[in-house]
């Protein structure tokens, strides 16, 4: 069967420690009040309310309104209202340019928003002003390691362990870093004394639970995740994670029931894709087909549902269907080896097995599902829906070509693709276009692309 093993799923959440909140999972029989504070591990909405009131407060002094302003502008990057917390920041360095605590703040709004230079540039801001402070460099470390610059994030997290030795968030995101970089011996010492330091971190446990994977270990990555689902149920990703890991371990039913929780908390693609690899695996592939169809669904550009329920249809039979999903597959990913590989096969399997007949005059798109008004009008018309297939073979020979000789070369050829599928879309139907004469020509060029 060809692969639709489902890639790392499990992505660090690098959270800077003036922000970060340890998640208990536990409820409390009374409630106590909220205090306005760095640490607080208070609902937003409610430390919101708290520091406004502080704020508020004539008889607050001038710094203990600043840092309120600060902790509160954390409260609403957390509720998602980035301008507003954005602003509050504003608010405070205008009146106090030189709160190193602000500029940090600053500068993890914007790694968030992923504007990464501007957030290195308020985080070099804060390690001038503080550069005796662990979490300015703990911070800047984690842009660099959102950047893919994980050596230079490590250099900061070394910086932040030795003015703070005992700073778990630290060894946690390093470990993070370690893992990206493929030393997952190395991740695995970080998170254990990031563990050690702050035992109740659910993230750490699902992140080492990774790395154990990475090295096959999957009986220590299963008690990981089981422990960070046991401190925060909440999360749909550690369901997910160990979802993987009982799927690794032959447990598929044991996997569905977790990416079933995974789906329940907040439904996406991906959930939908691994528990559809379940159920291939389990030879069930109608409720495989139903999951890819509702991944696809949610995102119609999420890839790897094409390239899983092709390898189901294929199972099935369905040679044609199988042999359209591969071909999306690698248009979204011309890079994809394995869709590649898939869309090879199953095309040499078609000619050998003479079903190239029962594909024909049938285009690259599911005509069942076409919705625009061009591709109804390819599937109606035999002509136009075999130009349609022959543009689309003829794409996927060229990118192959390309890929070989350059990923970039590669790359450009598929934008060029879509620009032409764009302003098919765009243009059909309107006065002087003729849809049989552009693809035509875009055949053409194709043709000229793809030969040796």
């Amino acid at each position: 069967m060809p692969s639709f093993t489902s890639p790392f799923a499990g992505s660090a959440v690098f959270a800077a420690a003036f922000l970060s909140s340890v998640a208990t999972g536990a409820g409390l029989a009374a409630e106590p009040p909220v205090i306005c504070a760095a640490a607080s591990e208070a609902a937003p909405a409610k430390l919101i309310e708290s520091c406004t009131a502080l704020i508020g407060n004539p008889a607050t002094s001038d710094g203990d309104r600043l840092d309120a302003m600060i902790t509160r502008a954390g409260a609403l990057q957390d509720s998602g209202q980035t301008g507003k917390a954005l602003a509050e920041i504003d608010a405070v360095i205008a009146k106090a340019p030189n709160r190193a605590r602000a500029y940090r703040a600053r500068g993890e709004f914007l790694r968030l928003s992923g504007k990464t230079e501007a957030a290195l540039e308020a985080l070099n801001k804060a390690i001038r002003i503080e550069p005796d402070n662990a979490e300015g460099y703990e911070t800047r470390g984690n842009v660099f390691n959102g950047d893919g610059k994980y050596d230079r994030a490590i250099q900061d997290y070394n910086e932040a362990l030795r003015l703070k030795p005992d700073f778990a968030q630290a060894f946690s995101d390093r470990g993070a870093a370690w893992y990206f970089k493929g030393e997952y011996q190395k991740a695995i010492a970080d998170y254990d004394e990031a563990i050690r330091l702050e035992p109740n971190r659910a993230q750490t446990y699902t992140n080492r639970g990774a790395a154990y994977r990475k090295l096959g270990r999957t009986a220590l990555a299963l008690d990981d995740e089981t422990a960070a689902i046991r401190i925060d149920p909440t999360v749909p990703e550690y369901f997910e994670n160990r979802g993987l890991d009982l799927a690794d371990s032959g447990d598929h039913a044991g996997a569905i029931a977790d990416y079933n929780e995974a789906i329940r908390l907040h439904p996406e693609p991906r959930f939908l894709t691994d528990r559809g690899d379940a159920y291939q695996a389990m030879k069930d592939y109608d409720r495989a087909i139903a999951d890819y169809d509702a991944a696809l669904k949610l995102d119609s550009r999420f890839q790897r549902a094409y390239n899983n329920r092709g390898a189901a249809w294929r199972q099935k039979g369905d040679r044609a269907r199988a042999l359209r999903d591969y071909a999306e597959a690698v248009r979204l990913n011309p890079s994809d080896e394995t869709a590649a590989d898939n869309h090879k096969t199953i095309a040499l399997e078609v000619e050998r097995l003479g079903d190239v007949a029962s594909s024909k005059h049938l285009p690259s798109f599911n005509c069942a599902t076409a919705r625009r008004p061009v591709e109804k009008a390819i599937c109606a018309d035999p002509g136009l829906a075999q130009l349609d297939r022959d543009i689309n073979d003829v794409f996927l020979k060229a990118i192959a070509s390309a890929e070989s000789a350059s990923h970039r070369e590669a790359l450009a050829l598929t934008r060029q693709q879509r620009d032409f599928i764009g302003k098919r879309n765009a243009s059909f139907g309107r006065h002087g276009y003729d849809l049989r004469q552009a693809m035509e020509q875009r055949l053409e060029k194709l043709n000229s692309i793809a030969r040796p």
